[in-house]
């Protein structure tokens, strides 16, 4: 705090209070006696500071004492000292001073103690102030109070700092105890007040931003709950605000934003003791007070029409921003500039500070629609200078003004003496014929003033001129005008910079020389050109707006047809989910071999068409590079498959690899009631090298065409543009349309209907309240413009709207979808009941021992590499032994074979599972097995023979641990536990709850008609989101990957991991011997 600007502030509390005070009188003295120890030294003389403390101690203690304050008893006397030390006592007293005083001592011989020059008993030495001699004692324990000095200039500083600590608990303890006075007595309250300012004016520290308002909400507390008060209380009071508010200003103004904020609670205080709307003049400025209704709020004005005052907007324009009820308007008018110190600019004109409140809370009316007026007269203004120019016909009259400071507006005015029409055109410093010029049109209406903002003087400083002329003037005789130029600008303290500003604020058309007009859509900046703040709903009036449902039941009964429509939804989802989930599984064909190891994922897609889907039986056999394999039928005893748009998937299991995929033949027997089939595709994955082979079929398989040939695809139309783009559309639609998905969701997705609906109607709640709550938002005329093309223009608001919408919306809901989508499936284990279940083994026949191995013969001569020749039928019991023998040739030729020849591999494992099942049969052949006892005891010896030699291939060529599908080389994806369903349901009925609550809330604040208007404009949102943006946005991410070639991958289900389980199983069942 500046010492200048301490004395008329103390000087004006003590005028205001002095009256009141007079009970208060003792309370510094008091402070002195109480903290004697710590008090600051103002008696000074010669460098050193002395003080008389009154404290009763023994000697030692004093001395203790004094050191610790870092000083010393009393050690130097002289008569100097001496008489500066009696100008100080007053009155009678005894005090100790230093022991080695009275070898310095000036008074006489007879005043010193007869033990003083001999040391060998202690004694003490003591100073009597009337009259003023010295006296020794031998009996130091004597308490009596001291004489301290100091070096004045080494500790002035650190017991200020002590004093200011404790001046600053003394500001603490009178604060809280005016707290505490708020629940007593008027007259005890007030007491309790004028013991603040008392404190305040004898404190040299300053309050905080936060103990001012502490003192001020306290007197408004007061006042509130106070039933009655006496005029003499009521200007007390008054009188106690003022001097916060004069204090506050002149002595340490932190920052405009918190004495707006004490000079609005200030005005609260103001209108609950007069009421009504006043006028109070204070030594800081002028307060002006009107309380309205909201509905009367617009277009009504607040301050003097001789001074400055304010014009509100209409109250369409308000009506977004201020809350139905009763509303304090308030106008503060300084006497001088609050922040001149801290200002930026030089602010010569009238400072105003206007604010609306509203249930104790601040307004803050930004982006508005229309301006809100601001008239500031400046009555010390000089007037501008008036040059009188002779206009003659075919000339102009040109002013010039320099241009020092950018943000200013010119004000232009040439009154002419005849009522004609004036065209002004504007030149810069620079002027060329490139340059951009600006003109206007001025008649008598516009009091021929033309302004110039900083916006048309973009080339910034410099000399500018402006030429006047006459338009349409027909007449050869010439006039006078009068012509002059002045500067002015429109203001106000940004908080956020501690910067004077002009953003949202300008200059009006009925500025002059002595008041300037302004015109501003805001009361406190709030960077909305960054930022922008939706519509503002009042929560505490929640009950209040529920109440007029019977009025304004428009959003109740949109909100009541949207969830009507998501029950039935989730109904019809339900059942749909039910009936899909069997066809969701993936089939173990029955006509593999239970020996076969080498595995394929078949996939086939039937069409979207109509009539799409098969009655038939489908069967299809695959053409490789070294064979064909057996025909497999493509069908489920627990499904319907090849249904119209599915996608079936099927485990196929030859005995060994049979080369690269060439070709498939598909066919189909025309029998059901629908046999026609329209095939889309048909994919193979090789689940040992993860290779994906496509064919792609995309024709109808009906009448006499009911078996087609398909060759693989090449890579070239794997990767072309139509079947990436048709791919990825037909999955983008199924998959990440939301909405579009719900119908015909992805067969293996874990993402049922119920929840895509679920997440719809998230989507559509949110999305309401997002648009709800930034509907009819002010445009901000401030906000720059991004980009603009033709009569397109994206400003920046604009794009902060949208930003912020996805930022509410989008998060939350990508989670719930990311959730459900990402949930791993819980396999039901019924599918396992088959293990253990190993069925008794009937006795078998020859006819069922040969037919076993002729087929395994079959099977072998399926691979050239086998060199088993062409397929034989046999009839005989001999002709076992010559299909064993040929086994065993094989099996000699696999012995000798190179190990790692991924064929020999698997090969080998399906011949020794082949030949234990032969032994098995072997061993369960009945009576009438038409075997002979010689026969079959030969038989038997000769398949242990071909078992143990089959076994030493399989484990020469199979390397160690079990041969399994090969684990993708790419990261199969994330899972999340089944549980975190319940996760998802929670987000999605909290986000679901709050959007539906605030969608309300906004919709009783709106009312009827806006409520109907804004249902209008939501129809139309939804509709382009839904059937134009989304769709869109498909097709782009679609085109995308077709420009940069990328297919769609195919999906590594956990799914098939069960079927190969399911697969062994059959293989141990069959075999009898565990398989590793």
């Amino acid at each position: 705090m500046a010492p200048s600007k301490q004395v008329p502030v103390y000087c004006w509390i003590s005028l205001v209070f002095l009256s009141l005070a007079t009970s208060f009188d003792g309370t510094e003295e008091n402070e002195h006696q109480l903290y004697s120890h710590d008090s600051i030294f103002d008696s000074i003389y010669d460098g050193l500071a002395y003080d008389f403390v009154q404290e009763p101690m023994s000697w030692a203690e004093a001395q203790k004492s004094c050191e610790k304050r870092g000083g010393n008893l009393l050690r130097r006397l002289n008569n100097g000292v001496q008489d500066f030390l009696q100008s100080m006592s007053e009155g009678s007293g005894l005090y100790w001073v230093g022991e080695d005083l009275t070898s310095h001592d000036p008074i006489s011989d007879k005043d010193k103690g007869s033990d003083v020059s001999g040391r060998g008993n202690l004694v003490c030495t003591y100073l009597v102030s009337n009259p003023f001699h010295l006296e020794t004692t031998p009996n130091c324990s004597r308490t009596l109070g001291s004489l301290c000095t100091l070096d004045a200039n080494s500790h002035l500083m650190s017991n200020k700092g002590k004093h200011r600590s404790r001046r600053d608990a003394t500001l603490d303890n009178v604060l809280g105890g005016m707290v505490a006075a708020a629940a007593g007595t008027v007259g005890a309250f007030v007491q309790s007040m004028i013991a603040v300012l008392n404190a305040l004016e004898l404190s040299v520290t300053d309050l905080t931003t936060q103990q001012r308002m502490q003192y001020l909400n306290t007197i408004y507390t007061f006042i509130k709950q106070s039933s009655s008060l006496q005029d003499a209380d009521k200007t007390n009071l008054m009188n106690g605000t003022a001097a916060m508010l004069l204090y506050t200003q002149e002595c340490n103004l932190d920052n405009m934003d918190s004495f707006e904020e004490m000079v609005a609670l200030s005005g609260l205080i103001y209108a609950t003791i007069i009421g009504g709307s006043f006028t109070q003049e204070l030594s800081t400025g002028t307060m002006y007070i009107d309380r309205k209704d909201s509905s009367q709020l617009g277009g009504s004005s607040i301050g003097s029409q001789n001074g400055t005052y304010c014009q509100l907007p209409s109250s369409s324009a308000l009506s977004s921003q201020v809350g139905s009820g009763p509303v304090d308007v308030q106008l503060f008018q300084f006497k001088v500039n609050p922040m001149e110190e801290k200002s930026n600019e030089t602010i010569t004109g009238t400072t105003c500070s206007f604010s609306l409140q509203q249930k104790d809370s601040a307004v803050k009316l930004k982006g508005l629609p229309e301006d809100i007026e601001i008239f500031l007269p400046y009555p010390d203004a000089p007037d501008p200078d008036v040059a009188s120019v002779n206009w003659k016909v075919g000339y102009a009259v040109t002013t010039s003004f320099n241009i020092t400071d950018t943000n200013v507006t010119v004000v232009v005015t040439a009154t002419p003496n005849k009522n004609v029409t004036l065209n002004f055109q504007l030149y810069p410093p620079s002027w060329s014929n490139n340059s951009v010029n600006y003109s206007a049109i001025v008649t008598n209406r516009d009091n021929y003033r033309w302004l110039i903002p900083p916006e048309m003087r973009k080339e910034g400083y410099g000399n500018w001129k402006v030429s006047i002329s006459p338009v349409n003037y027909t007449s050869n005789d010439g006039m006078n005008m009068n012509v002059s130029v002045f500067v002015t600008k429109c203001v106000f303290w940004d908080t956020d910079i501690d910067q004077w500003s002009r953003e949202g604020c300008k200059v009006g058309i009925k500025t002059m020389p002595k008041l300037t007009h302004c015109l501003c859509n805001h009361t406190t900046f709030y960077g909305s050109s960054f930022f922008v703040m939706p519509n503002t709903v009042d929560l505490s009036k929640t009950a209040a707006l529920f109440a007029t449902v019977n009025e304004n039941y428009i959003v109740v009964v949109v909100l009541s047809c949207f969830f009507a429509l998501y029950l039935m939804g989730v109904m019809w989802a339900w059942y749909a989910d039910r009936k899909a989930y069997r066809t969701r599984k993936m089939t173990l064909l029955d006509d593999n071999h239970p020996c076969a190891s080498y595995n394929y994922l078949i996939t086939v897609q039937t069409g979207h068409r109509r009539n799409a889907g098969t009655s038939a039986k489908v069967k299809v056999t695959l053409t490789f590079e070294d064979g064909k394999s057996e025909p497999y039928n493509l069908s489920d005893s627990d499904k319907p498959v090849c249904e119209r748009g599915g996608v079936d998937k099927f485990l196929l299991s030859v005995p060994f690899c049979l080369g690269t995929p060439e070709s498939i033949d598909i066919s189909h027997d025309n029998s059901g009631p629908s046999p026609d089939w329209y095939l889309d595709r048909v994919t193979l994955q090789d689940l040992q090298t993860m290779e994906v082979t496509h064919f792609l079929c995309s024709t109808w398989l009906r009448g006499e065409v009911c078996k087609r040939t398909f060759n693989s695809a090449k890579t070239d139309e794997v990767a072309s543009f139509g079947n990436i783009f048709q791919t990825r559309t037909s999955s983008g639609f199924r998959d990440e349309h939301i909405w579009v998905s719900i119908v015909d969701p992805p067969r293996q997705s874990p993402f049922t209907r119920v929840q895509r609906v679920s997440c719809c109607m998230s989507l559509l709640l949110c999305t309401m309240a997002i648009n709800i709550a930034f509907w009819n938002l002010p445009t901000d005329v401030e906000s720059p413009v991004i980009i603009k093309i033709g009569s397109f223009s994206l400003t920046w608001q604009q794009l902060m709207v949208a930003v912020e919408s996805g930022l509410f919306m989008f998060p939350i809901n990508i989670l719930i979808i990311t959730i459900f989508r990402h949930i791993k499936p819980r396999i039901p284990e019924s599918e396992e009941s088959r293990k253990g279940k190993t069925p008794g083994f009937a006795s078998a026949s020859m006819d069922t021992i040969i037919q076993e191995t002729m087929d395994l013969l079959n099977y072998l001569s399926k691979s050239p590499k086998n060199q088993m020749g062409k397929e034989l039928k046999t009839e005989a019991s001999g002709d076992l032994f010559w299909a064993l023998n040929k086994v065993h040739d094989l099996i000699e030729m696999m012995t000798a074979e190179v190990v790692g020849d991924p064929h020999w591999s698997h090969c080998s494992r399906f011949v020794f599972y082949s030949l234990s099942h032969l032994s098995r049969l072997l061993d369960h052949v009945g009576e009438k097995g038409c075997f002979l006892n010689e026969e079959l005891r030969q038989a038997r010896g000769t398949l242990s023979v071909l078992l143990k030699k089959a076994e030493m291939a399989s484990l020469r060529h199979t390397p160690q641990g079990p041969i399994c599908v090969q684990e993708p080389q790419k990261k199969k994806g994330w899972w999340l536990p089944w549980w975190f369903v319940f996760v998802g349901w929670a987000l999605l009925f909290i986000m679901s709850g709050l959007s539906t609550f605030f969608t309300l809330l906004y919709g009783f604040q709106y009312g009827r008609e806006s409520s109907i208007q804004w249902v209008v404009t939501l129809t139309l949102s939804l509709v382009q989101s839904i059937f134009i943006l989304q769709p869109l946005k498909v097709l782009l991410v679609a085109i995308f990957f077709a420009m940069i070639l990328r297919p769609v991958p195919v999906d590594y289900n956990e799914e098939v991991e069960l079927l190969l389980k399911e697969q062994k199983e059959k293989c141990e069942e069959y075999s009898g011997r565990s398989v590793s």
